[in-house]
This record gives structure tokens, sequence and C-alpha cells, in this order.
């Protein structure tokens, strides 16, 4: 193997740029080249690829997005389509290809695999939802900018006695609004990991009321429902004042934190030595912060599980 190529695919995750870098400079370091697949599967097909040199990824470590950017490519399922990148990858003599994105992504890169081009996946996610990864690039940004709107939201609910229901991504999994819900002290938190009774929400607003509570927070995953849902159901039960705040794509926007670029760099890193060490057909991942490695097939197997225990304690200490 004497030539890689890396792609960023999916949404993009703060800490993608890092993981670029890494991938690009551990090539480099050991006398391999390296090539950039631009705007994702789309670009692979579209023959959108360059030769990288250093130069290619300085001053881009502390950067959000993807310099190597992203595009939906939904035609990649279609084998003849496939064919057409594998086919650009091969001209340029690249055997060898790292992915930086998601499920989906490796979806994409599964297939590759089995069709003549090693590759790699490195997770790169806001949702923290993939599989043989305790976290993925992209989770620890997005939750800190979570947590400083809910620090910051807070400060006007309490100001005006309301209460304040805020709308985080996740439309499969719940990490993010757990994990937020639990950092920023939010009295209620709804998952699809574990499906709350609105009544039941609305009993436990009601009680804080009756002690002389004048605001809550109630963080909801959008694969919940929406905040406006959320709001509208919970007047059903409560005569409470209420105002919804959507996220959006703010979490997933922002200077990465140095968390998610170290881990970053770590898996870029590792990536390339797995392919060095005859490794295909596997996605890198962080398990009680030492590296690790999982075939795509485990890493589909099932979905990724929230921290039950983390969960308990967030019930335990919204009372």
């Amino acid at each position: 193997m004497k030539k890689i190529a890396v792609l960023t695919s999916g949404g993009d995750a703060p800490g993608m740029n890092a993981a670029f870098r890494a991938v690009v400079r551990k090539s480099i370091y050991e006398g391999i080249e390296v090539y950039g697949v631009y705007q994702g599967y789309q670009g692979l097909v579209n023959d959108n690829i360059k030769k990288l040199e250093l130069g290619d990824v300085g001053d881009i470590i502390q950067r959000g997005g993807t310099k190597l950017y992203s595009a939906r490519c939904p035609e990649f399922i279609e084998p003849h389509v496939r064919q057409k990148g594998i086919d650009n990858l091969k001209n340029r003599g690249i055997d060898s290809l790292i992915v930086i994105g998601g499920d989906g992504s490796y979806r994409g890169a599964q297939r590759l695999d089995e069709e003549g081009i090693s590759t790699i996946g490195v997770p790169g996610t806001i949702d923290n939802d993939i599989n043989g990864t305790d976290y993925t690039i992209g989770f620890d940004t997005a939750l800190n900018t979570i947590v400083d709107a809910v620090d910051r939201i807070r400060d006007t609910a309490t100001s005006h006695e309301r209460t304040f229901i805020i709308e985080v991504m996740g439309r499969d999994a719940g990490d993010l609004a757990l994990w937020a819900g639990v950092a920023g002290g939010a009295e209620t938190i709804l998952i699809p990991e574990a499906p709350s009774d609105i009544k039941v929400v609305a009993e436990r607003i009601e009680t804080g009321m009756e002690r002389g509570k004048k605001h809550s927070i109630i963080i909801v995953a959008e694969g919940v429902m929406s905040a406006s849902e959320c709001g509208e159901e919970l007047r059903k039960y409560i005569n409470v004042d209420t105002r919804e705040s959507v996220l959006g794509h703010m979490q997933r926007g922002g200077k990465p934190t140095g968390t998610d670029r170290v881990l970053a760099s770590r898996l870029g890193a590792f990536a390339v030595e797995l392919l060095l060490e005859g490794v295909s057909g596997h996605a890198v991942g962080i398990e009680n912060n030492s590296l690790s490695k999982t075939s795509f097939d485990q890493v589909f197997e099932e979905h990724h599980k929230i921290d039950e225990r983390l969960y308990r304690l967030s019930q335990e200490l919204s009372i």
C-alpha cells in the first residue's frame, strides 16, 4: 500500500478537520502518498480528488466544519455508481480509503471494502451514536455548545418565571440530550431510548411549583418530539407559561474543544496505522481511553446504547 485517500461524509462535526489533519500528517510521516476526496462520496464519484501535502492541513486543527466538505449521495447505494468511485481511486493507484463520518458513511465504506478498496471508518458525528467507541468526534464540542445555551436560557427562564423547552439534535440517539441535561441541571430530559409520559412530566413540574419552584428547563431530543409539540402536550395538563427554543445547526458548528481535537488526532493517526498493518473493514474507536477497532459488521449489529447509570442519575437529580 502506497497511497491512501480520505473523505468526510454525512453531517459535519467539530473535530473532523483535526482527524483529517492527523490522517494526512501520519501518512506523510510514514512515507505514503495521501489524497483528499472533496464533497464526500459525491466527490468520489465525480473524481473530485486531490493529492495533499503538509501545507494543505495547516491551520485547520482549531476549525469547525470540514475542509474536505460533505455532500449527500443517495445514489451511492447503486453498484454502478460505486464502481465509478472505485475506478477513480484505482486510476490513481489508490487502494485504501479512510472515511470520517457516522453510521450511513460507514455503510458506504463497508461496501467499498467488500468491493476491493481497503477502508477504515473514523467516527465523526455529534450524536455519539456509533457502536465500538465510547465517544465520537464532535460530541464533546456539541455538548458544550448546548450546555452554554442552556445556561443562557436558564437566566431568562428564571427572570420571567417560565418553563423553557429546549430541542436538541438526536433523531435516534439521546446522548446529547442526556449529557446536556445532567450538565445543565435540567428538570426533565426526554430521549428516544427512554420515552416519558408527558402527563408524568407535567406532574413533576407541578410538584416543583407547589414547593415554590418558579422555572424549569426541559431538554428534548428531536427524535422524541419537537419542542413546540412538547409545549402543546404539556399545557394540556398544567397551566404553565412555556417558551420553546430549537438549537438546530448551531450544535454542529464552532471550534472543537481540546478533548475533540485530541480524540480526532488519535483516531485519525490510528486509522492510518491499521491500514499499514493490513487491517480493513473496521472502524476505529476509543474505549476506556484505549484505542480500539471494531468490524463494520459488529458496528451495525445493534444500536449504540445510552449510559443507563447516567440516565438513572439524571432522574435522581431532577426531583
